[in-house]
């Protein structure tokens, strides 16, 4: 079964749908690439993805723990090469939101645990990934 379909609209726009549950998202070429830049484009969905599964994997992680990861954030750069064009680094700035202190063995842990993720996994190994983590 497919996971998602995708139909090229016009002008450089696709609409994408979730087939399991309908949940709908656009893409717009970027302002650099004859695009309108009115919505992610292909490549920001896949740096964001990056944060999104860094988080998702942390809270997997924190399921069993005496703590919650609740209302943490991550903030994406995404930095585009030429010749090819390409996704050349993605950086990472994720703030976890724990509700209580976490000693910094337990910051590592969580941090390993967020660098699993299968994105960070798949990701071509020329793209550079930088993570940097606060503590809220």
């Amino acid at each position: 079964m497919a996971t998602s379909k995708v139909i090229y609209q016009s002008n450089l726009r696709t609409d994408s749908t979730h087939i399991r549950s309908g949940v709908n998202v656009i893409s717009d070429a970027p302002l650099d690439n004859q695009g309108k830049g009115a919505a992610f484009s292909p490549t920001d969905y896949c740096a964001t993805s990056l944060a999104m599964c860094m988080l998702t994997i942390a809270g997997i992680f924190t399921q069993n723990k005496d703590y919650v990861i609740d209302g943490s954030f991550a903030e994406v750069q995404k930095i585009m090469a030429s010749e090819p064009r390409r996704i050349s680094e993605i950086i990472v700035n994720i703030t976890f939101k724990c509700s209580r202190p976490l000693n910094e063995k337990e910051k590592l842990v969580l941090q390993r645990a967020a660098e699993t993720c299968p994105v960070t996994k798949s990701l071509h190994p020329d793209i550079t990934q930088q993570f940097h983590y606060l503590y809220e």
